[in-house]
């Protein structure tokens, strides 16, 4: 979904619900409503709590999204690019969503230095914490190993798209990363969907409301598959109602395969497995 035509079918929703209800086949995303009014919902990982509650939501109102998947520490299993979650990945996949890497160590940009290389910092994986120094060559490795396990869990080519950790980058790093063959994927200021900040200070039923306010045609929508830090989570509370309220004001659901700002990179830059 993604670079490239689409993947996406259209698909009679008496043939979607019986596919539905018996498991037996994966949901295909209707095109029926006004593309003028798109939306491009994405996930990134995280500790992969909320992320069966996450996957019915999707498969019950049959909304795409593009995921963006780093091998960050779970709640449970080995990561959540490890084996143990290796079966839900394939799942998404066989449901025509689409993937992309958020570097695989979840590593987070921290300085640009004089040399030309780059201080980066893993908040997972053997080198979690510590600073690093890397070369654009490295860099780039960083983002490729993310994209190539995507690749085996799911079982088909992810997109040539990367989405830095914490959004954090700079020109030269973005740069770097081109050249290389990777184009970057923030996400719009109303996109923000805030299941990141603290419960205490800002609870689930205002971050809805801002977000039913705020979002507009266009945007790209940014949650995550669970955050350690907020107590009260935000998924179980906020994305279904999020999902049916945009819905209910026109909003239809796209993966950034059709983006028009990325669909042309895909196309030039499309991956193999």
């Amino acid at each position: 979904m993604a670079s490239g035509p689409s993947t996406t079918r259209r698909v009679d929703r008496r043939r979607f619900a019986a596919a539905v209800a018996c498991a037996a086949l994966a949901p295909a995303w209707s095109k029926a409503q006004d593309r003028s009014q798109p939306l491009y919902l994405t996930f990134d990982t995280g500790h992969m709590g909320v992320a069966g509650l996450v996957a019915d939501v999707l498969a019950r109102h049959q909304v795409p999204v593009t995921f963006f998947g780093a091998h960050e520490r779970t709640k449970e299993g080995d990561g959540s690019l490890g084996d143990h979650w290796a079966p839900w990945w394939k799942a998404r996949a066989a449901e025509g969503h689409e993937f992309a890497s958020h570097t695989y160590d979840h590593a987070y940009w921290r300085a640009d230095l004089p040399d030309g290389r780059f201080r980066i910092r893993p908040s997972a994986g053997p080198r979690e914490g510590q600073d690093l120094t890397l070369d654009a060559a490295q860099y780039c490795a960083e983002i490729e190993r993310g994209a190539r396990r995507l690749d085996v869990v799911t079982g088909k080519p992810s997109l040539p798209l990367f989405r830095a950790p914490g959004g954090k980058t700079s020109p030269r790093l973005l740069a770097a990363a081109r050249g290389c063959g990777w184009e970057h994927v923030g996400w719009s200021p109303a996109g923000f969907l805030g299941d990141e900040l603290p419960s205490e200070s800002v609870s689930n039923d205002q971050l809805l409301a801002r977000a039913l306010r705020n979002v507009r045609a266009g945007d790209i929508l940014l949650a995550h598959l669970g955050i350690w830090s907020r107590k009260d989570p935000w998924a179980p509370a906020v994305l279904e109602p999020l999902v049916t309220g945009l819905k209910q004001r026109g909003f239809a659901f796209r993966t950034l395969r059709d983006h028009p700002r990325y669909a042309g990179w895909i196309a030039r830059h499309a991956r193999t497995r």
